[in-house]
């Protein structure tokens, strides 16, 4: 059977085509685009319209299918009138208007969120709701474009703030206690489908059915983790990282709050309970200032280099869009360290300090659920950076199981697939990943750059 899975990250999109049988699972590409945020009087925007025609546009390119399901990256949103129609372009995460907000508001152990001052709940705090009558996150925003039907997946409904993790709904008593407005957060829903609207039909070709899936890329991409039993960790790696386990059950205590873990939802009430990490974003900005030079030569370079300079990946200085490299600099010489010089310095740099927040992540995410980890997967775009999974395996002193590369798109489609009826649970979606998914291994080993 064919599948098309639209994955959108934040900075490009993706609508891959997966031809699912009981022994393999094949993916290609057919449409990639840019994701680049606007900004518009000092304000930072999602460019909404260029994704939902990117997702159309690949749509038309793939060709009918079983079904489409839709993932992007959390916790923001669209807000939309009575009529139905949007208020306004989505705000980006690491716009402004939130880096001042420095406690949490929702109580951890109804949420059982990590502290992020972009959070859901801390936008919307920020932002007038007049007239405002649903609010939609923006696989479900894009999923409502294309069949009309409203409704909150539970995995990106779990990133806001205003989840009760335990209770597996909406925090009523939270959002009455913000003063935010009941009638703005629609149903969650677990499993939904529906037939795209004709008008969209007809600017396709054809017709197809949506599939909701685990709409954020990250309870995607853990699904197509290709572990072959429960003593793993994983890093789900792009230009955001996040890092943890898979569990039964979240973990509320006060250790894991003050720890900064999150516990969010995964596929089949699974939680996932991890820590974000920067990632590869601070990377991506310099290649950027840099005028982007060829990655692999610098790669390289940077495989030969020693560094001492560490960085903290979260310090607040790189959230926001800007001169990376300065802001490397900058770190370095306020925490008394030399910056490095050069290119392929700052390159190991914000690699080993990476792989070292990792080993952090992982330590912390065992200690604190209880669950013994024995193997890495790293999957996503990060996979294929070679000197980050050698670091990362020497940073946490365990094997890293690197790939696939497309685990969200892959996550989505046996989603999908499983719809069918074409797989069963988790363990044998695993296992046809396992089957069909390029991995390399990269063993531990003793390392010689900083602790």
């Amino acid at each position: 059977m064919r599948f098309t899975a639209v994955d959108l990250g934040a900075s490009s999109g993706r609508v891959m085509i997966a031809d699912i049988t009981p022994g393999a699972i094949e993916l290609t590409e057919a449409h990639r685009f840019p994701n680049r945020p606007v900004r518009v009087a000092g304000t930072l925007h999602w460019d909404i319209l260029a994704l939902h025609q990117g997702v159309l546009d690949g749509l038309r390119k793939a060709g009918p299918a079983e079904s489409a399901g839709i993932d992007s990256w959390a916790v923001d949103y669209g807000l939309f009138d009575a009529a139905g129609r949007l208020i306004g372009n989505p705000v980006h995460y690491r716009d402004s208007r939130t880096a001042d907000i420095t406690e949490r508001i929702d109580p951890y152990e109804v949420t059982g969120l990590q502290f992020l001052p972009f959070t859901t709940v801390n936008q919307l705090l920020r932002e007038r709701l007049d007239g405002a009558e649903t609010l939609l996150m923006i696989p479900d925003l894009i999923g409502y474009w294309l069949t009309g039907r409203i409704g909150a997946e539970r995995t990106n409904a779990s990133t806001t703030g205003l989840y009760d993790v335990t209770r597996r709904d909406w925090a009523w008593d939270l959002v009455d206690r913000l003063g935010l407005p009941r009638r703005i957060l629609p149903p969650i829903t677990d499993a939904a489908s529906g037939p795209v609207r004709d008008d969209v039909a007809a600017e396709l070709g054809y017709s197809t059915v949506v599939t909701q899936v685990a709409s954020h890329d990250t309870a995607s991409a853990v699904v197509a983790v290709p572990a072959a039993g429960p003593h793993f960790a994983y890093i789900s790696c792009g230009t955001w990282s996040l890092v943890g386990v898979e569990l039964p059950e979240p973990v509320l205590t006060e250790e894991s709050r003050l720890a900064n873990f999150t516990n969010e939802t995964g596929v089949d009430g699974t939680v996932r309970y991890l820590r974000n990490v920067m990632g590869l974003w601070i990377l991506q900005e310099c290649l950027r200032v840099w005028d982007h030079p060829d990655l692999e030569a610098l790669l390289a370079e940077a495989g030969k280099v020693r560094v001492e300079a560490v960085i903290d990946p979260d310090d607040p200085s790189f959230l926001p869009p800007g001169d990376m490299p300065a802001r490397i600099g900058a770190y370095c010489a306020r925490t008394g360290q030399r910056p490095p010089e050069g290119r392929a310095q700052a390159v190991r740099c914000i690699l080993q300090s990476l792989a070292l927040a990792y080993g952090r992540a992982v330590d912390d995410a065992a200690r604190l659920s209880g669950r013994p980890v024995e193997v890495v997967h790293l999957v996503g775009g990060g996979s294929r950076n070679a000197l980050l999974c050698r670091l990362t395996a020497e940073a946490t002193g365990l094997p890293v199981v690197a790939g696939p590369v497309e685990a969200a798109a892959l996550g989505n489609a046996l989603v999908q697939a499983r719809a069918r009826g074409l797989v069963g649970d988790l363990a044998e979606m695993r296992d046809l990943v396992r089957r069909s998914a390029d991995v390399r291994t990269y063993e531990p080993r003793g390392r010689e750059w900083p602790q």
